[in-house]
């Protein structure tokens, strides 16, 4: 039988820890199947511990590879949006939007894997990944809070990924309920309140006519 390369050991690995991302925000990390995983990814179920030493070290590399999937999305719409307010708006509403709600394997980690990593082991390596995401995700959002104060932006920004996640969490717990729709309208209510947006309409209305 060749040998693989190394190239191609790269990509295999690759593969499996971008479908591991999908399916550990499906179905949480004690039902990350190995051999589901495997079929997932079209390879086979004996290769995978020449990738991964345990499934403890999948779930971290899952775990990694789908905030970085979050991170580089997020950036995406950052780097789209007119200015700090708009990008602020733009990562918000995509959070709570019905997507988001309806497709955890393509969401942000933060909410889908929170449960599970909070009954790991404090030494797992799972937490260790899950932390340095969501510092990366806090991070940008908080360089999108207005006012110079970096601690009070620290914060906000603390406190609003705190809605952000309660509120789509139990959406997703309640789906197929109008309780679910209630819980993305209310977080969604308080971080862009309408009012605010009104506002800022007969502002710009007064200053044209």
């Amino acid at each position: 039988m060749p040998r693989v390369s190394r190239q191609q050991t790269d990509a295999n690995r690759a593969t499996i820890a971008e479908a591991a991302a999908r399916l550990i925000r499906e179905r949480g990390i004690d039902g990350l199947s190995v051999a589901d995983l495997m079929a997932s990814a079209g390879l086979t179920h004996g290769g995978f511990y020449g990738h991964f030493e345990s499934k403890q070290a999948l779930a971290a590399s899952a775990c990694r590879t789908a905030f970085e999937q979050s991170v580089q999305r997020w950036q995406r719409r950052v780097a789209s949006a007119a200015d700090a307010p708009a990008a602020r708006t733009a990562l918000i509403e995509a959070f709570l939007s019905r997507a988001s709600r309806n497709s955890p394997g393509s969401s942000c980690p933060a909410t889908a894997l929170a449960a599970d990593v909070a009954r790991q082991s404090p030494q797992a390596p799972v937490r260790a990944a899950y932390l340095e995401g969501t510092e990366a995700l806090l991070g940008i959002l908080s360089a999108l809070e207005p006012g110079e104060d970096a601690a009070h932006a620290r914060r906000t920004a603390v406190a609003e990924f705190s809605l952000l996640l309660g509120a789509l969490l139990l959406a997703r717990a309640t789906a197929g309920h109008d309780l679910s729709e209630e819980f993305l309208a209310a977080a969604h209510e308080q971080l862009l309140p309408a009012p605010r947006r009104s506002r800022a309409r007969v502002r710009a209305r007064r200053a044209a006519a």
